[in-house]
């Protein structure tokens, strides 16, 4: 293998990366001092991709929450299951699935080597069988019942679906109770061939370890006979409009809860870094915690220090996401509104552009200091096709004409509201 080092020389930290000859991509931080380390093997395979590509090049449509339920299968095995392998050599395991990938993980401080070979295994050995695909399908069904209860998941996913008529976004994470019940253990290894190949997958690891020891237990353990290919997503252009304008659902909750959504209309299937970290920028200086806005709706009861905003963005969507809890969720929506307004108009403060871009480069300077967080910002960039360091680089360089140039993405035609009102 080829080893290239990317170097930070502010950050004082050099970050080892390879390409394996199966196609899997390895980054590897040292961190000297550390008494622990944290690897994270990420498939690019998340909810949204909903669809699959056939040998004719056609994309087949498949049961939404596919991932996830994928994701569970993978720890089990006909001998021990992967956390009782881990808890041999006293790493912590996990993994999760988001819109966009699938990750399983360790962290520990002992035994790092025999830790990360368990990791490589039980990933590329999937053992699936009817009768415990069946089972799942009762653990997982818990699940999503269990979430449709919770407030800040409900909010969320409303709004999305107030924002979104078809892209796969729109739809829980973990499916529904009706797709999953079409998941059998045939479809989880056709799918496991197409997604869980080297060249969709990439190996971050950070901590008390040397690049060397990982490069070659890589080698050692990846398979040589894995089928190596890039997976195509399938991108399909929404429209600018939402579907809907409001909408609201009742539940056990003391106080009503609200998401103001501004959905973006984008020609190509993914932003660049520096949109991402512009659109961070403009909403910290518009409504962070010493924004005028923030204080204003605080001094008037409407919001409380929970309130938050993001941009929400991956393969073919993008919206911009603001709310909280809130005494009268319409009334701050419309402070929102206008206040929104005012700075498209004026221009974003100047000093205001320069507190939020230094917290936000502080922010990704410190968080080079946490093993789990670095990792997986490694694997998020290469998925995005970064290398690592490249926000600290955006970030350094962004200005304010690029920051005002993102407010157009605000617009009151492409805007949904979600609320919770408590049921009584």
């Amino acid at each position: 293998m080829k080893i290239k080092q990317i170097t930070n020389e502010k950050l004082g930290e050099t970050v080892f990366c390879a390409k394996h000859p199966s196609g899997l991509e390895i980054r590897v931080l040292p961190k000297e001092g550390y008494t622990s380390a944290y690897a994270v093997f990420g498939v690019k395979y998340g909810s949204i991709d909903t669809a699959v590509q056939n040998d004719n090049g056609e994309f087949e449509t498949i049961p939404e929450g596919t991932a996830h339920f994928l994701e569970h299968k993978l720890f089990e095995s006909e001998d021990l299951n992967a956390f009782e392998r881990f808890a041999k050599t006293g790493a912590s395991a996990n993994a999760y699935t988001s819109f966009e990938k699938t990750a399983y993980l360790f962290k520990g401080s002992e035994n790092i080597g025999e830790s990360l070979e368990i990791l490589l295994d039980f990933v590329q050995n999937p053992y699936f069988t009817q009768q415990t695909v069946e089972k799942e399908q009762g653990i997982i069904g818990q699940e999503i019942r269990m979430y449709q209860d919770l407030p800040d998941w409900q909010v969320m996913f409303n709004l999305l679906k107030a924002l979104y008529s078809s892209h796969p976004v729109r739809i829980d994470i973990a499916g529904t109770q009706e797709s999953i019940a079409k998941i059998d253990a045939d479809l989880l290894y056709r799918l496991y061939k197409n997604f869980y190949n080297p060249a969709n997958m990439v190996l971050s690891v950070v901590g008390e370890i040397e690049p060397d020891e990982v490069f070659a237990i890589v080698d050692r353990c990846i398979k040589k006979d894995a089928e190596s290919k890039i997976v195509e997503r399938k991108f399909e252009k929404e429209s600018a409009k939402p579907v809907r304008e409001y909408i609201e659902e009742k539940l056990s909750v003391a106080q009503k809860q609200f998401l103001l959504g501004f959905k973006e209309d984008i020609s190509e299937p993914l932003f660049s870094l520096e949109d991402e970290i512009a659109s961070q920028v403009m909403l910290e200086a518009i409504m962070g915690k010493s924004s005028p806005l923030f204080k204003k709706l605080l001094d008037e009861e409407l919001i409380d220090m929970g309130f938050g905003s993001e941009l929400f963005n991956g393969f073919g969507f993008s919206c911009v996401m603001m709310g909280g809890t809130s005494s009268d969720p319409q009334k701050t929506a419309q402070i929102l509104h206008s206040e929104i307004k005012r700075i498209q108009q004026e221009g974003v403060d100047p000093a205001a552009f320069e507190r939020a871009k230094r917290k936000y480069y502080g922010r990704y300077v410190m968080s080079y200091n946490d093993i789990d967080d670095t990792a997986n910002l490694m694997m998020n960039l290469h998925f995005n096709g970064y290398e690592p360091f490249a926000e600290l680089e955006a970030c350094k360089k962004l200005t304010i004409e690029k920051v005002n140039s993102r407010l157009s993405a605000l617009r009151d035609d492409a805007c949904a509201l979600s609320v919770i009102c408590p049921i009584s």
